[in-house]
């Protein structure tokens, strides 16, 4: 049953490798900052990225609403895709001013269906960046799905090759229990594994679940 299947796989997961500390970053804007600049590209290269926001005092609502799109890019620089992801910040920092008057505490209060909605209408937030910033930011209770959730699952036997995002977060939706901290660290622990174990070429040695993977790779 997918219920029981996704429980031993999280408590499995967990026993590992413990609490991840996710998402790394000091405020809610932080974090959003994060989500929009880890597409395509690896943590390490956000952090260089956020270090040189922080240095040019640029981590906060007004300064990142009014510094120029051309300018912000040079600072996120080393988390590729600079320019077309400067666009997709400034895009949602401008949403956040016009619909909630730059309050991320008004943002919070609201329903997370609703916030979901307005997310994905902004300009260059798909729904793996739009839930990040829902579970990771605002603490609300949805399963983010990524390329290494769709590797695990498939290995693992529960799902196709080919499935649809939405088909594979309901999964998760339907059979647990809508707890935020457990869908933080469940996320978290995934791509801890995919890390260590669960890569494009896997090295399955000790890996947590390798009992009980199917291992359809």
């Amino acid at each position: 049953m997918p219920k029981v299947v996704l429980q031993r796989i999280y408590s499995r997961l967990f026993s590992a490798f413990g609490r991840q500390y996710w998402w790394p970053g000091e405020t809610r804007l932080e974090i959003i900052i994060g989500a929009i600049l880890t597409q395509n590209t690896n943590w390490k290269n956000v952090e260089r990225a956020i270090i040189n926001l922080r240095k040019a005092k640029l981590l906060s609502f007004d300064p990142l609403l009014k510094v120029p799109a051309k300018k912000l890019a040079q600072f996120i620089r080393p988390s590729g895709y600079f320019n077309i992801k400067s666009k997709r910040l400034k895009n949602f920092i401008k949403f956040i001013e016009k619909d909630y008057g730059g309050s991320l505490t008004l943002l919070q209060k609201q329903p997370m269906d609703k916030l979901r909605i307005e997310f994905l209408s902004v300009n260059g937030i798909g729904p793996e960046t739009a839930d990040s910033i829902l579970l990771y930011a605002f603490e609300k209770p949805i399963f983010v799905i990524d390329a290494y959730t769709k590797r695990l699952f498939y290995r693992y036997g529960i799902i196709g090759k080919d499935v649809k995002y939405e088909d594979l977060q309901e999964i998760f939706m339907q059979h647990l229990k809508a707890d935020t901290q457990m869908f933080n660290e469940y996320h978290a622990l995934i791509v801890k594994l995919a890390k260590e174990h669960c890569r494009s070429r896997p090295l399955c040695e000790k890996c947590p679940l390798e009992d009980t993977c199917r291992k359809r790779f």
